[in-house]
């Protein structure tokens, strides 16, 4: 149901800033996590390639939680929903600041991930409902464009906070953020809701333990000595899946129609989605790991490294609009993967003797063509959805990239771990074990982006401006 809003030209140019906010938050939470990893595993005494577990809870909270998006915003008001979400999120930032130990910053990263899981959501929800599509692509720029900020703070904020003052201030940085967020979503906000609620509870049990056990599964790989009970709990993963497939059949009202797999963009910007990000998303953590671990570099440095990644994401976003009415999506989306696999890849080149500045021009070029494909891959699967549908399709999409996001930053540190391991091949230098990995995730990269062949050139016509 639409509320009455009373200015729809202040809202439209609002609610993308106000979406902005809680991308902004996130993201900037995430990269300063990133450089701050080894100087919070010293102080919590702990190994920097353990600390995978303050980030992989928050990913995992987050694909726990994002399938009830969808029907708190249906029953609450995506209003209400949004502001509770972001004091969550605010509230686990506190938490985490005052973490004395590593278990106590995994439960404020969980608190974290239960605000997370529904602010992005939910604030893209009403993005998707307030805007027509042919407008949406540029609605959704723009409030990815402000977000982008956190990247580019975020390495050296906290590099500087680590290096000069303390780990625990790095999370505080949220809180000015959120207060901003809710004030400009209690005036601005539209409450859209839906007076038929039928939450489907026993599908999103089934899609929860699936999620988590796959998740699980995969942390464990990297640590386990006996593979046996990994590979229970991956297969009792693809079983949970397979009931919810059942399940979905008979549902009148499943929580993830099975009929949005039937919508062909859906389906390949869902599979690319999940491709293409088992490569990439460990990158933004492997590059600070490897510049502080390997050239023994300090966080500030390894911030002023990673940053330019996100100054270019900016000429990315503003660059897209027009790439893909020129090319289209199939053309972009394919060459665009293929792109960032190569570069990837070049960053196995440099030795341990070369000058860690070397890096700075792949992952400038890197920050450009991937703020092509995320913008790219998140327009095109909700381009043919139904009305009907487009909250849980909304919602499937968020939980994909969150899982995606999860898997790809725990199997980039099991290849690494797996390479640090053999000492034979990188000849006692764990600089050697980065490199290695780098070729890995670059060539996933590559052979993913041939699931975008299945787009037909003309797909996503109807989102160009």
């Amino acid at each position: 149901m639409k509320p009455q809003i009373e200015n729809i030209e202040t809202t439209k140019k609002i609610l993308p800033l106000i979406l902005a906010t809680a991308i902004f938050m996130q993201m900037l939470d995430s990269t300063i996590l990133n450089t701050s990893l080894p100087s919070i595993a010293k102080d919590l005494n702990e190994s920097p390639l353990n600390m995978q577990n303050a980030i992989i809870s928050y990913v995992l909270t987050l694909a726990l939680f994002m399938p009830v998006s969808g029907f708190l915003a249906d029953k609450f008001g995506t209003k209400k929903v949004f502001i509770i979400s972001l004091i969550l999120f605010s509230l686990g930032s506190l938490l985490c600041s005052l973490s004395p130990n590593l278990t106590v910053l995994v439960v404020s990263r969980v608190i974290q991930g239960i605000g997370g899981s529904l602010m992005t959501p939910v604030g893209k929800l009403a993005l998707i409902k307030t805007f027509d599509k042919s407008e949406l692509l540029k609605a959704m720029n723009f409030a990815i464009i402000p977000a982008l900020i956190g990247p580019v703070l975020g390495p050296l904020i906290g590099g500087y906070m680590v290096d000069y003052l303390s780990w625990h201030w790095i999370f505080l940085m949220n809180l000015p953020i959120g207060i901003l967020g809710i004030v400009l979503s209690v005036k601005y906000m539209p409450n859209y809701f839906s007076k038929i609620i039928d939450f489907d509870f026993k599908g999103f049990l089934f899609f929860a333990a699936a999620s988590l056990l796959l998740s699980i599964s995969l942390e464990w790989m990297g640590n386990a000595k006996n593979i046996t009970p990994v590979l229970l709990v991956f297969l009792m993963g693809f079983i949970f899946i397979y009931l919810y497939y059942r399940h979905a059949k008979k549902e009148e009202n499943p929580i993830f129609p099975l009929e949005l797999f039937m919508v062909r963009t859906f389906r390949v910007g869902f599979l690319g989605n999940l491709a293409t990000r088992l490569g990439i998303s460990s990158i933004p953590l492997l590059i600070p790991l490897m510049i502080q671990i390997a050239y023994g570099q300090s966080a500030v440095v390894s911030g002023w490294i990673v940053a330019p990644m996100a100054i270019t994401a900016m000429f990315g976003k503003s660059a897209v609009i027009k790439i893909l009415n020129r090319f289209g999506y199939r053309k972009t989306l394919m060459f665009n993967t293929f792109l960032i696999g190569t570069l990837i890849c070049l960053m196995a080149i440099p030795g341990i003797n070369t000058s860690i500045y070397w890096f700075i021009p792949l992952i400038l070029v890197l920050g450009f063509f991937n703020s092509i494909q995320f913008t790219s891959m998140n327009t095109i699967s909700i381009s043919d959805l139904r009305d009907s549908h487009t909250s849980s399709g909304n919602s499937l999409i968020s939980v994909n990239q969150q899982i995606a996001i999860g898997f790809g930053i725990a199997f980039g540190l099991i290849i690494l771990k797996l390479f640090e391991g053999d000492t034979q091949l990188i000849k006692g230098n764990i600089h050697n074990a980065f490199r290695y990995t780098f070729l890995v995730m670059g060539i996933l990269t590559i052979l993913s982006g041939f699931v975008f062949r299945r787009l037909h050139f003309r797909d996503g016509d109807n989102m160009k401006s």
